[in-house]
């Protein structure tokens, strides 16, 4: 029987979530006759890792589910044991490149993409402790319906599965190794305000994650695109596409991988950084792969915590990242696009070392761009005023070291890009249970 590994990574309240996730789990055994071992990495506090265990225990689980419900101290345990037999250098650092103390939207999802090794599963399905499921006539609408029904076969078997081709025919024997789908709803970045407050700051804000040689014209047309996901409309009915998928048409609270893309190249480690998550959907792009995309879109919402003034610091910062981090990202994307197939060997399988070289080569980028981004988002901010000056502020005390963190960053992706591989054939052989961990496995009713 397959395994898969449907995943939700999570440090915030999300109980309906949860409970949600597992009925996708549910609707997968029941439909598709695989294992699904639900995977949540709870770094949450112990009373809302409590209310989450609560949640889990209570549920009755259909057969062929099992329930892996880890907080950080379980996470860390299997980490130390995965890099101790991996033998690879500096594991102290390893450890924090995968469990770092700060966020990090690519390191959570890595744990992931090692546990489903542990328990050798076939792929990997990512859903959002934020984000919720449309519903169609009282039934529940799951992705994983497209996400099983095509991947891992190949793109001249998958084309039977899906409503439209668009897929040239020497890809035909290549596997399908990407499915995925968008959001509606709320914007995936929590920017909403700054385009109501003042439309051209918001675009000279937005335009920021832009090439700074891009024309005017292009970067209003990716303002115009960004973070937007599929908009409002409900869903009515099914159409699934096989294809190059588009990264700008997926989005990382709806995407599931085949074990191919993932057991060979990481996603970027960095802290503090939205988007670090989507790199995997640029590669397998850009490397000529198959994917489909779906329109079975999550609905995405706003937790509370946002709304504070702790939240809204925390977030402008990992916005202000991210466009710290394209001065790198754009030069890899811009590099990964002109190799194309290169980046996959004669097996299609992506080529690791064609990927931590790129990222290294681009740690030498010039920083002047990323001071013209500081520069631009102080002046905005300035100009909002409230809460927005006050972030100013930080900027302007942080700004150096802003820099500095966001080229170690692209460097701590080089290394651990180069470990992965170890890494994952480790852990194959590590199981998610060692012998001091309390890990709670919910097993199924059966």
């Amino acid at each position: 029987m397959r395994s898969i590994c449907l995943t939700l990574p999570t440090n915030r309240a999300c109980a309906a979530t949860i409970a949600a996730v597992g009925e996708e789990a549910d609707y997968a055994a029941g439909h598709f006759g695989v294992e699904v071992h639900v995977l949540i990495l709870d770094s949450s506090g112990k009373q809302t890792f409590a209310e989450h265990a609560q949640v889990v225990d209570e549920a009755r689980r259909a057969p062929n589910v099992i329930v892996y419900h880890l907080d950080e101290a379980e996470q860390r345990h299997f980490l130390r044991r995965v890099i101790r037999r991996s033998g690879v250098l500096e594991p102290g650092l390893m450890l924090d490149l995968m469990l770092p103390a700060a966020v990090s939207y690519g390191a959570c999802t890595n744990r992931a993409f090692l546990i489903a090794g542990a328990l050798g599963c076939h792929s990997v399905h990512r859903r959002d402790s934020d984000s919720t499921y449309q519903v169609l006539n009282g039934e529940t609408v799951f992705p994983i319906h497209h996400e099983l029904t095509s991947l891992g076969k190949t793109a001249a078997d998958a084309a039977s599965g899906v409503s439209e081709t668009v897929l040239d025919p020497e890809h035909a024997s290549k596997p399908v190794v990407m499915v995925g789908s968008s959001f509606v709803g709320e914007l995936s970045v929590d920017i909403g305000e700054i385009s109501r407050l003042d439309r051209d700051i918001y675009h000279d804000v937005v335009g920021l994650w832009a090439p700074r040689h891009w024309s005017d014209e292009q970067k209003r047309e990716l303002v115009d695109e960004s973070f937007r996901g599929a908009g409002t409309d409900p869903f009515t009915g099914d159409h699934s596409t096989l294809t190059h998928v588009n990264p700008m048409r997926v989005d990382m609270c709806n995407i599931s991988f085949l074990h191919e893309v993932y057991e060979r190249v990481p996603l970027p480690p960095a802290t503090d950084t939205i988007g670090s998550d989507y790199f995997l959907m640029h590669l397998v792009h850009d490397g000529t792969l198959p994917g489909v995309l779906h329109n079975r879109h999550i609905v995405n919402y706003y937790t509370a915590e946002r709304r504070t003034d702790a939240g809204f610091m925390a977030y402008q910062l990992r916005l202000t990242k991210f466009f710290l981090s394209m001065l790198y990202f754009n030069f890899i994307y811009d590099r990964m696009a002109a190799a194309g197939a290169s980046l996959i060997d004669g097996d299609f399988h992506l080529r690791p070392e064609a990927v931590a070289e790129l990222a290294r080569e681009s740690a030498g980028s010039d920083r002047e761009e990323n001071v013209h981004r500081l520069d631009v988002l102080n002046r905005s901010y300035r100009k909002l005023g409230g809460r927005y000056a006050e972030f100013a502020d930080v900027l302007a005390s942080r700004g150096r070291r802003l820099l500095e963190e966001a080229q170690a960053d692209i460097e701590d992706f080089a290394l651990l890009t180069e470990a992965w591989r170890p890494l994952m054939e480790a852990s194959r052989s590590t199981s998610v249970r060692g012998p001091s961990t309390s890990t709670s496995v919910h097993q199924p009713i059966r």
